[in-house]
């Protein structure tokens, strides 16, 4: 058997030249690639930011409690007062003669007029004075026509020289005396026949009954109250005022109040009339306020609490006390919302209440503007607010209105 010798294998050999150079040839590619992007990289420009990152703003979101609207009207400025009311014209009906009351006709709390018979008197014994003055008027008339009688006579008798004239001047003197005592006895005729009418009495004004004094059968002396009227057609509140405050206090300012059992209307009335001394054991004066009552509302006694309208403005803004600040000059502004700004706005303010906690601007604002009425001390004139939901920015011409300087 022969052996042969096989000659060695080269294969492998082969094999391991047949993957390097395509490994080479990767390794090149790659590192070319990498190369062509570094110097790609060196020579483009790196890419912008976006606008918006670059210019992001914070925008305040104002609530309703932080913004007033302003609005326009008439701004009074009030005094505060209290008292008592009064009618103003009353009666107490008091007798003029002496009798026997007859009758009553009316009971407290009804109403009554002017010339409406209250009671009567007993008239008798009245009715006897009138006839026995009427008697004596009749005897000095009789004395009358016999003086001027004798006086004719003696005139005659002078012409005739049978009498002196020491004698005709005596009659002519009894003459005189008669005329003198028909005249008295026809007074207290007159005298007799009034008491006769005043022994039915009457009400002198148009009211309403208060008090009744008497009852029938009651004997009444001379000057004895029988009935007492009050007229609610008009009342008079009588308030007291400090001293220091009564030169703003001026005849016919308005005044407004309100009594208790009537607490959700308001009663209205004038100053009528001012007293010039002060009131003992105080610094106060008493103001009198004629008040209306032509549905009998209020009643004689009442307590009633209100105030005087010292001085008004004319129709004008109106901003809250909150709203109104200081800058650094000590001129007053305000903060409004224009265009979606913060913006100072200088402003000139009139009359002030405190009581409502608003003021009145004369010039800087117009109706409709708003302004801040929070301290937000964040927050600086020019910077960007947003309304609240359901408030309206003022009108671009509202907003120009405002910004004109006052040509006053």
């Amino acid at each position: 058997m022969k052996l042969e010798t096989l000659p060695p294998n080269t294969q492998p050999t082969v094999r391991a030249k047949s993957w390097r150079a395509p490994a080479a040839i990767l390794i090149v590619v790659a590192l070319a690639g990498g190369g062509w992007t570094v110097l790609r990289g060196k020579s483009e420009p790196a890419p912008a930011p976006a606008p918006a990152a670059k210019e992001k703003k914070d925008i305040f979101e104002l609530s309703t409690g932080d913004v007033a609207a302003v609005s326009a009207r008439s701004l009074a400025v009030s005094l505060p007062l209290s008292g008592s009311l009064t009618p103003l014209s009353s009666a107490t009906i008091k007798s003029k003669v002496s009798g026997v009351v007859e009758a009553t006709t009316l009971q407290e709390g009804m109403a009554v007029r002017a010339g409406q018979v209250l009671a009567r008197i007993d008239q008798a014994d009245l009715r006897a004075r009138l006839q026995q003055q009427q008697a004596q008027l009749d005897e000095a008339q009789a004395k009358l026509a016999l003086a001027t009688k004798n006086e004719t006579n003696s005139q005659a008798l002078l012409k005739q020289k049978y009498i002196s004239q020491n004698a005709y001047d005596s009659t002519q003197n009894s003459v005189d005396l008669a005329r003198a005592a028909v005249k008295s006895a026809s007074a207290m005729v007159e005298l007799a026949r009034i008491a006769l009418n005043d022994g039915v009495i009457k009400s002198p004004i148009d009211g309403v009954i208060s008090k009744r004094h008497v009852q029938a059968g009651e004997k009444l002396a001379l000057d004895m109250p029988v009935y007492s009227i009050v007229n609610l057609a008009e009342m008079v509140l009588e308030a007291q005022v400090p001293a220091s405050e009564i030169p703003r206090v001026k005849v016919g300012q308005d005044v407004k109040f309100r009594v208790e059992g009537y607490a959700q209307r308001d009663f209205h009335g004038k100053v009528a009339r001012i007293n010039p001394a002060t009131e003992a054991g105080s610094r106060a004066m008493l103001v009198y306020i004629a008040v209306p009552n032509a549905d009998n509302a209020l009643r004689a006694g009442m307590f009633a609490k209100g105030s005087i309208v010292t001085d008004r403005s004319a129709v004008a803004p109106i901003v809250p006390l909150a709203a109104i600040r200081s800058d650094k000059a000590g001129k007053q502004i305000v903060y409004k919302i224009e265009q979606g700004k913060l913006v100072a706005q200088p402003v000139r303010i009139g009359l002030r209440n405190e009581d409502e906690g608003v003021a009145e601007v004369t010039d800087g604002l117009s109706q409709g503007a708003n302004v801040i009425v929070s301290r937000l001390d964040s927050l600086k004139p020019g910077a960007a607010v947003k309304l609240p939901a359901g408030v309206a920015d003022a009108p671009p011409s509202a907003q120009a209105k405002a910004a004109e300087p006052s040509k006053g």
